[in-house]
């Protein structure tokens, strides 16, 4: 399991494309993992545009992989504002492969709250019903949230191939979490928590907390 951060140059008409976009986005970062006979399945990788940017117009992608890019496939001159960095190993980076219950990590993690009515998903917008959805999400993937901070809502919209438009609620949760369940814990960590995924959501980072 592979972690890679990117850079992009805003200067660059296609990737203010690609970060205005979300559904481009994943198109374009796709190149980078299948030839172009190939379809981009499912799962194949999770991303997350970072809230941060540089003051000299920098756009900082998180990429989290089963297999290793080759982001010359990508073939858009100057989408990257640099060259992409060697990928950090998560297994070996974060100890997952002895991770123990009680451990402390903090985390990250944009999502799509929502819950379901009626077979319809409804989205989530008060600070309670967002934390309380977190809180049952973190029951079924193995953790606790310690801590929950709240940020950075926003509407991602888009427009697929047949120009149908996306709205899609997301909001950024940072803080401390403990582990209950390793295998639930690590499980997450490969596949992603809630919907969206597509559209950079669901990405949990962590780091050991210190």
């Amino acid at each position: 399991m592979f972690l890679h951060r990117i850079h992009l140059d805003l200067r660059n008409k296609e990737a203010r494309r690609d970060v205005a976009d979300p559904y481009e986005m994943h198109s374009t970062l796709c190149r980078a993992f299948n030839t172009p006979e190939e379809k981009c399945p499912p799962g194949t990788f999770l991303w997350r545009l970072e809230p941060e940017q540089g003051t000299e117009g920098i756009a900082r992608i998180i990429i989290q992989s089963q297999k290793l890019p080759d982001w010359t496939q990508i073939n858009l001159p100057r989408w990257f504002k640099e060259e992409p960095t060697a990928p950090l190993d998560l297994i070996n980076k974060l100890g997952l492969a002895s991770v123990n219950a009680g451990q402390l990590f903090r985390y990250r993690l944009r999502a799509n709250p929502t819950i379901t009515r009626n077979r319809k998903r409804i989205g989530l917008f008060s600070a309670d019903d967002q934390i309380s959805w977190l809180q049952r999400q973190s029951e079924l993937k193995g953790f606790t949230p310690v801590t929950i901070h709240r940020s950075d809502e926003r509407m991602l919209t888009g427009k697929i191939r047949t120009n149908k438009p996306i709205r899609v609620f997301s909001v950024l949760f940072d803080g401390i979490l403990t582990i209950n369940d390793p295998v639930k814990f690590r499980e997450a960590i490969e596949c992603g928590i809630g919907h969206g995924k597509s559209l950079g959501l669901g990405l949990l980072s962590v780091v050991p907390a210190t």
